[in-house]
Order: C-alpha cells, then structure tokens, then sequence
C-alpha cells in the first residue's frame, strides 16, 4: 500500500516521476500496473497528432517552374435561390387566368419544302415555329436587362401555348443531338419558344388541268384547348411573319409565292341530348367555340417539260408511227397487222403508267384526254386498215368473176390485163387497137369493171413498147393504192393537228 504522502504524489503517475527506492517500496502487482501505464503513456506521446479538418483542401505551394491555374469555382454555402421561381407558382393555368384572353405571337421560318405527294394528296415542310407571348411570373430581377436562354427541360416546368397543325397526318420535333427547343425568357416577363418541326399535312389538289396546273396548299395552327376567350393568337409581325429560304426549290413545281391569312375557326356540338349547345360544351368536355387559327399559304405551278419528254412527245409519235401503215402496200397484211397492234399496245403502256403515278379521281384530266384522242387515232388507223383489206377482198372476188365470164383471147401473142375505173368514157374504151367489136362492154357493165386486153404485137417498134411499160407500171401503183388509204393520208395527219391547235390552246 502506498502510504499519503508517500514516495509517489497523484502528479507522480502523470509525469512516471517515481524514483527506484518507492517502486521497490509497492508491491509486485502494484509496480506492475504502473509499468503498463507509463508504457502507454509513453506510446500515445511519440504518436503524430492528426490535422483537424477545416473543409477546404490543401494545395501544394506551386514552384517557380511551374504555375497550376487554380480553380476559382466557389462553392455556394447553403441552398441557392433560383432566379425564376417555378415552384412559387402553379403554371398548369394560363396567364392572367380568369382575365382577358392572352395574346400570343407567331412567327415562321421555312427551312424546307421536302416533297408533295399527289397520290397522297399531301406535302411535306420542315419550319422553325416560335411563340412571344408574356407571364408576370417568370420576372426576375436583372441589371444589365440581358435575357436568359433555356433548352427544352424548363419547357415542361412552365405554361406554353398548346399549337398544333389542323389537317396534319405526321409531325414530330427535331431531337438531334437533342430536342431542338429553346426557350428564352427576358427580365419584364417576355418569353420566346422557339421550335424545329417537321409536319406533314393534308393538300386539297385539284388535277383537272393536270399536267398543266397550278395548287395552293395551306398549314394550319391552331390552339387546342384554349378559345379566343382564353388565347388570341395572331402573326406577329403581318405579312412579314413568314420568311422563306431562297434556296427552296422542288424538281417538279415552282414555288410562286407564300403569304400569310388569319381567321377564326367555329366548332359546334351536333349531340344535343343534354341540352343546348353551351352545356354539352361544358359537361361533356366537347371542344366548342371560336378559336383563332392561322394560314400558312403557299401557290405551286407544275413544270410542264417533264411531261412533254415522257408523256406527250410518245403519246404523238406513235400516233404518227401509225399513219406510216397508209403507204404500206394494202397487201403487205403481216407489216399493216404487226405495226397497228405495236403502236396500240404502246399507247396502252403510255395511259397505263401515267394513272399509276396519280391518285384515282372520279373527274377527266387534261392529260386523260390527250392520250385517249391520240389512243382513238391510232385504233382508228388500225380500223382502217381493216376496211382496206375487206375491200380488197371483195375487188379480188368480183375481178375473178369477170375473169370467168370474159374468156382470154387466144389469138395473141402477148397479153396483158388492165383494170380501168368506172370513170373511162366509151370512147376511150372503144378506141383501143385489136379489140374484137363484140367484146365492147355495155355501160351497167363497164361501171363494174372493164377488164381489156391488149395484145402487144411483135412488129411494134421499141418506142412504142416502152411507152406502154410506163404506162403499165403507173396502173399497178394505182391498182395497188386503195382510195381509203389516199383519203387517210390526209384527213388523219389534218385532224390530230387541229386537234393539238385546240388543246394546247385552251390549257394554255
């Protein structure tokens, strides 16, 4: 037991100031609870001592050879405050709610006019839409007045105007590389939505004088839900709300003009099982009233070369192709045949391919008719003909039959027959040299046919021979030429182009 005032004060076990004699003095189990204090003690001193942390990092002196630029991104203490205070308030109300209606400019820029479909009966535009309109709720306070340009996240935190495409069939919102939407709000409440669209809408087409028509197309916008008592939507700067890259051009029309119209559309319930007009508005949440819309309106004339190239220039040539079958020998059957039935089936091809190419309208088009006149041309061509080999038929047959009934003369040397026309005189008949009397025909006779024949004697001197053999090739061409086929040759080539003076006349 130590003893007070011994050896060793309470000091003592702090400082292991005890001298050897008092530690021999304590007991063993004593000095060796002692031995392990001071050993501790001595332990916990030679430790380093640990840096408290303050919250900032440490950064190393830079040296003189090389300088770090230091970051100078503080980092705000506490919870920042918002320079537009969303949350402070409820933005699925429009502005001004329960006031007067809330105007809403528009303006476009035309980036694009991709394609027009008259299958479809659509077209396509790419434009950049933007709305001006105000709300007192997002003010914020600003020195130097200068706007703040926000993308698409903060549009789904705020109220816009709700526009949509009357008569659209697709649209969607450009979102590479990401949505191509920009809202720019300034100090005093003025906010501008700013979008890329893309918007494929509906085009009444009128093809009555196609391929030589002109179409106006228009696109539509339109608030959804809010009437003119609740949203007044207006083109923002008049006429000069819409502008257009000079660049635009499409392959088969040429863009006459684009201007811009306004007016108020009306819808109406034609449900009136619950009561008037007004009350099924309201109860069945039917989309009733006067809402503002507006027009993009733009003009289109066709380009007319195309369709000479592939529809018209063919359409003609084998109409003409046709009339080549009229200086055809009338006995040349197979050429006649083959070349009327080639030109038939081409200009079949011809209609065929156009009709594909357009939409099926209940109405005659002008290139309907042009191709249909120039199709009866070549299948009257084809009749002609027709009515050239039956005649001849015919001819053949009653010229057999004169033959039986007027025997060959045996008694000449040489023989040659001529068919004479109704039109020879009986004088000119019975002029001819060698011909027996009782072999001149009467004149019921002679209107049918006058065979002669002329017998060619050997003395004849060699003037006279071939004079004759003119004579004779020049009554084979004439018997080989029928009348039908002269005629033809005149009136077909005479009335297609009429035809063509008229057509192109009145179209123009």
């Amino acid at each position: 037991m130590v003893k007070p005032g011994g050896i060793c004060s309470a000091a003592g076990y702090w400082k292991a100031a005890c001298s050897i004699t008092d530690v021999h003095r304590m007991p063993y189990f004593a000095r060796l609870i002692l031995f392990l204090f001071c050993l501790m003690v001595l332990v916990e001193t030679r430790k380093p001592k640990k840096r408290r942390w303050t919250g900032q990092l440490e950064t190393s002196k830079p040296s003189h050879l090389y300088k770090k630029n230091l970051d100078v991104t503080k980092i705000r203490k506490g919870k920042p405050q918002p320079l537009l205070r969303v949350d402070d308030h409820d933005f699925t109300m429009r502005p001004a709610f329960g006031g007067p209606a809330i105007p809403v400019g528009v303006d476009v820029q035309v980036e694009s006019l991709d394609s027009i479909s008259e299958v479809d009966m659509d077209f396509t535009m790419t434009l950049y839409l933007r709305h001006y309109w105000k709300d007192e709720r997002l003010v914020f306070p600003s020195t130097s007045n200068k706007s703040m340009t926000f993308d698409g996240r903060l549009v789904k935190k705020i109220w816009v105007p709700d526009v949509f495409f009357v008569h659209s069939k697709r649209s969607f919102i450009h979102d590479t590389t990401t949505d191509n939407i920009m809202l720019r709000v300034f100090p005093d409440g003025q906010v501008l939505y700013s979008l890329r669209i893309t918007v494929t809408a509906m085009c009444n087409m009128d093809f009555s004088h196609f391929p030589l028509d002109s179409q106006t197309c228009s696109l539509e916008l339109e608030s959804y839900a809010y009437t003119d008592e609740d949203l007044m939507l207006y083109w923002k700067n008049g006429d000069e709300s819409l502008k257009t890259d000079e660049k635009i051009s499409l392959s088969q029309f040429l863009i006459q003009k684009f201007h811009t119209t306004s007016r108020l559309a009306f819808y109406s319930s034609t449900d009136l099982s619950c009561g008037t007009r007004d009350l099924c508005c309201s109860v069945r949440a039917l989309r009733c009233g006067w809402y503002n819309r507006l027009y993009i309106n733009f003009t289109l004339r066709r380009h007319i070369f195309f369709f000479l190239l592939q529809t018209y220039f063919p359409a003609t040539l084998m109409v003409m192709l046709s009339w080549v079958s009229f200086w055809i020998d009338r006995r040349a059957v197979p050429a006649r045949v083959s070349l009327g039935i080639t030109t038939v089936l081409t200009m079949s091809t011809i209609i065929t391919g156009v009709n594909a190419s357009m939409p099926r309208v209940s109405y005659i088009k002008a290139v309907d008719i042009y191709l249909w006149v120039s199709f009866v041309f070549v299948f009257l061509s084809v009749l002609e003909y027709a009515a050239v080999n039956y005649l001849t038929t015919v001819q053949e047959r009653k010229q057999r039959k004169l033959q039986e009934k007027f025997p060959c003369m045996c008694g000449m040397l040489h023989s040659r027959t001529m068919m004479l026309g109704g039109s020879y005189s009986e004088s000119e008949a019975n002029s001819l040299a060698g011909y027996p009397r009782s072999h001149i025909l009467t004149e019921e006779e002679r209107q049918d046919k006058i065979v002669v024949h002329l017998a060619l004697s050997s003395e004849s001197n060699s003037s006279r021979k071939k004079g004759l053999l003119k004579g004779q090739v020049g009554l084979r061409i004439f018997q080989n030429t029928h009348a039908i086929d002269k005629y033809s040759r005149l009136i077909f080539p005479a009335s297609y182009i009429f035809f063509n003076l008229i057509y192109w006349s009145v179209l123009a």
